[in-house]
């Protein structure tokens, strides 16, 4: 099956749990074209990051003048399907922030990514993000191009539905996708009536690299006053709190050293306030990091600190927990699925630094046999729950279910000329999830 994985910009720091998913994919017999809207504008550092952007495609790669040659072709050999096009932009338009122009911008994205659907022979386009990605992907299936799904995330996704047109978008896909319980909730109040069948819940992973590093020699909790947060550096991720509740930790003389990894549009703003507040040293802005340098910063803490003001679920919370370190956070989205007062770490209100600066305070002299217990009960919730690869069995099920019968008999057949029987515990599971799909 050859299915086109669709993003605004990728690849991307913040968003390494899709490349970790397009692997996982792939892993399951899956082959996936990589598109993006936008070109990756942060600076990448992670070598996977490097290899994943030679081998994505981007549609705004010539501006939008090179779009003009892909739409001009469809209003001209197919006028019909460019009218359809043209009413289904005008149908997302009133029911979303970006208005009349925006959308007749993603139509022509979409008439080039309907071409490069064509050459790939893709069956399926799949959107992370149901903002403008879902918008792309349901113009090219309106132009002619195949079924799309979207997985919708966190803040801007399923807080800000009314203003994204979530309710077509859903009305309209093979089927949608949350990434933890409670984004399946929001995700089916946004859904129109008769639809909440397509709803479907496709956790976020980690792989197999964290579980690695938490077995060895670097694993124990270390004696040093060291605390990790690894954030995209903008409003929604609430750093300025974490900064005025550190300032607490200070007044009350208490010991402590603060890694910040991560980048974004606040990082002048926060450096400037670290300063204002007196933090000085104790305060390290290190920026994006690959991987492997993340796996050490979080490592070499006694805890992860999060102090978003909104969130879906982040990824660095299993990162930690699969790393054996417990989690300070605060309770918004679906954090409190994995982060369990007293059992594998500290949740706060949000937007409240002397809670939060208490619950550091605790982190920070409790004795580490304590801080490993936490993290050892995190860790296993993480790999009940976050496993990449069977995570990606039920993404693979989806995919292959979304087809009709005639396709799917056809997968089959392939996948058997191909030597699927080498897989058979792995293709008995995805035939198992499809035929419940299927039922349900």
């Amino acid at each position: 099956m050859n299915v086109v994985y669709l993003t605004n910009q990728y690849p991307k720091p913040s968003h390494t749990f899709i490349r970790r998913e397009i692997a996982a994919v792939e892993r399951a017999g899956v082959l996936v074209e990589r598109v993006s809207i936008r070109p990756a504008g942060a600076a990448l550092v992670d070598p996977d990051d490097l290899a994943e952007r030679a081998r994505t495609r981007v549609l705004l790669s010539r501006g939008a003048l090179g779009l003009l040659p892909s739409a001009l072709a469809i209003a001209l050999r197919h006028p019909r399907r460019a009218l359809r096009g043209l009413r289904a932009a005008w149908a997302l338009a009133p029911r979303s922030a970006s208005g009349v122009l925006r959308h007749l911008a993603y139509l022509a994205e979409a008439s080039l990514l309907l071409r490069w659907c064509a050459a790939a022979r893709a069956e399926h386009v799949h959107a992370h993000f149901s903002t403008n990605p879902a918008a792309v992907a349901l113009l090219c299936r309106e132009l002619g191009g195949p079924r799309y799904s979207f997985t919708a995330h966190g803040t801007a996704d399923l807080e800000a539905a009314s203003t994204t047109a979530l309710a077509l978008k859903i009305e309209r896909a093979a089927f949608a996708v949350a990434v933890c319980d409670d984004g399946l909730r929001k995700l089916a109040r946004s859904a129109p009536p008769g639809h909440a069948h397509k709803l479907h819940l496709v956790r976020c992973g980690v792989d197999a690299a964290f579980f690695t590093a938490a077995q060895s020699g670097a694993r124990a909790v270390p004696a040093a006053a060291r605390l990790v947060c690894v954030a995209r550096l903008g409003p929604e991720k609430g750093c300025d709190v974490l900064l005025r509740a550190l300032r607490l930790l200070a007044d009350a003389r208490i010991e402590f050293q603060l890694a910040l990894v991560g980048d974004g549009p606040q990082r002048g703003a926060l450096e400037r306030l670290a300063v204002e507040l007196g933090l000085g040293a104790r305060v390290e802005f290190l920026g994006w990091q690959s991987g492997a340098a993340v796996r050490e910063q979080i490592l070499a803490a006694r805890a992860l600190v999060l102090a978003s003001r909104s969130e879906g679920l982040p990824v660095v919370i299993m990162e930690a927990f699969a790393l054996q370190r417990p989690v300070i956070a605060t309770a918004v989205g679906g954090i409190a699925e994995l982060v369990v007062p007293g059992q594998t770490g500290w949740l706060v209100q949000p937007s409240d630094p002397r809670a939060l600066a208490d619950a550091m305070a605790e982190a920070l002299r409790r004795p580490a046999a304590e801080l490993a217990a936490l993290g050892t009960r995190g860790a296993a919730r993480v790999r009940a729950r976050h496993a990449i690869d069977d995570q990606a069995l039920v993404m693979v099920a989806l995919l292959r279910a979304a087809r009709g019968p005639s396709l799917r008999r056809r997968d089959q057949r392939l996948a058997s000329e191909r030597g699927a029987t080498h897989f058979p515990v792995r293709n008995r599971v995805l035939r198992s999830i499809e035929g419940w799909l299927r039922r349900a």
